[in-house]
């Protein structure tokens, strides 16, 4: 997992509230096992008239030439509501999402996305109103979010703090999955294998 410090990155604004899980990457993209391959269909039923991706629907926001190449996205209140579906941290990060900064988020998305290396940065309302008015009125805005210091700031001086447990602050600091913390001990696996080994030579 990229570890995740300092982001300075196009910005995407997401003017919507509620934006559900089956939104994010609809339930007929599931059937992989693998985490790869979302990127094309994030927001499918949004982003393509019809559902033909062959035709981009020119109203949604990705879609605008102007935000391709985005890294942060800013979207309004209860972001991620819906199933549990961890595809969707999935897709916005093949996407090439790094930080998804809103109000607020449902709780088991918010909680897929630090497990997968996508920061989900909770930003008063009226900071994040503030920050997709000004993303909407500067082509090319660019949000700085430091991940030590916590804080989400714009080049027109808006700045805005977001709460993180220590834990999940130093794992997406070191770039540490789960597995990635599990490997940290695999001498200590190592030895509890051989000792098992030794005396139940039968398992």
């Amino acid at each position: 997992m990229t570890p995740f410090t300092v982001l300075q990155a196009l910005a995407v604004p997401l003017d919507r509230a509620n934006v559900d899980t089956d939104a994010i990457i609809p339930k007929q993209f599931l059937k992989s096992i693998y985490r790869s391959g979302y990127g094309p269909n994030l927001f499918h039923d949004w982003r393509y008239l019809e559902g033909d991706v062959q035709r981009p629907n020119p109203d949604f926001v990705l879609n605008h030439p102007r935000y391709q190449g985005a890294h942060i996205l800013v979207a309004l209140e209860n972001f991620g509501c819906g199933s549990s579906r961890e595809h969707a941290a999935w897709a916005l990060d093949n996407y090439g999402i790094r930080c998804v900064v809103a109000p607020s988020f449902s709780d088991i998305f918010f909680n897929n996305a630090l497990k997968n290396g996508l920061l989900p940065a909770r930003v008063s309302a009226e900071a994040a109103r503030a920050f997709l008015s000004e993303i909407q009125a500067t082509p090319g805005c660019q949000l700085t979010v430091d991940l030590p210091n916590q804080t989400v700031s714009s080049p027109g001086g808006l700045r805005a703090e977001f709460p993180l447990d220590a834990e999940s602050k130093r794992r997406l600091l070191a770039g540490l999955d789960d597995i990635g913390i599990t490997l940290q001990h695999t001498d200590e696996i190592d030895m509890f294998e051989a000792r098992r080994a030794r005396y139940l030579p039968w398992m």
